[in-house]
């Protein structure tokens, strides 16, 4: 397993309201090896969004078991899940959730900033390369309110990378653009995983999109589908 960034076994995922449950996830395994990248395709509803947030440590699985970097995540409590988040993975959403108040480059700061013993001056450094590296060093003062979706997407891009992850895990990232602005955003995203060397997670319902992983694997009702 020296190699392997992440791994789901057996993954169940239930929701229960009263007396209804809903089982979502079914018993869902996956690998993601050092610099590999995987798409994960399947129409809303079909749980990938919520496979996401159980490989992410944002959610618990109901049964079974994710391990990240070759240490067991799910089982710990949120504060050591949340460090681990911070040391290896980089989140980016279809809907950018840049804090409204913070400038481009704070937002791209701020994960760096929250690690005990960082020097300001190192992380403002490493995020303006990123916000240059997204298109955007003419950027770093506006706030989110001042810029495109396509510009939001891409400031948010960089904060995902910002504390180097061994593995990007994004949910529908091109979903809220424009065709040219998603392909774009995709081929941006495509680019700076063999940059930064990191493995990436991709989740979408554009099979269009998808065609650039190394593996696509497909989703429906909480299984994986055979193609």
């Amino acid at each position: 397993m020296s190699n392997m960034v992440l791994e789901a076994k057996n993954i169940n995922k239930t929701f229960t309201d009263g007396k209804t449950s809903v089982e979502v996830l079914k018993g869902l395994s996956l690998q993601v090896r050092e610099g590999e990248f995987i798409s994960i395709v399947g129409s809303s509803g079909s749980g990938k969004s919520t496979l996401l947030h159980v490989l992410g440590g944002l959610d618990c699985p109901t049964q079974g078991e994710v391990w990240l970097n070759s240490e067991r995540f799910d089982h710990l409590n949120e504060t050591t899940r949340g460090n681990l988040r911070n040391q290896h993975l980089g989140f980016v959403y279809q809907f950018h959730h840049l804090l409204p108040e913070f400038t481009a480059l704070e937002n791209v700061a701020m994960p760096l900033m929250l690690r005990h013993g960082t020097q300001y001056a190192e992380v403002k450094q490493k995020a303006e390369y990123l916000l240059e590296r997204v298109g955007l060093s003419h950027r770093l003062t506006h706030k989110p309110g001042e810029l495109s979706g396509g510009e939001r997407q891409r400031v948010a891009l960089a904060r995902a990378l910002v504390t180097s992850p061994k593995l990007v895990l994004a949910d529908e990232p091109t979903g809220n653009l424009d065709r040219n602005t998603a392909m774009s955003i995709f081929e941006l995203l495509s680019d700076l995983k063999q940059e930064l060397k990191m493995s990436m997670l991709i989740v979408t319902h554009d099979e269009q999109l998808a065609q650039s992983a190394n593996k696509i694997m497909h989703m429906q009702d909480g299984l994986w589908l055979e193609k």
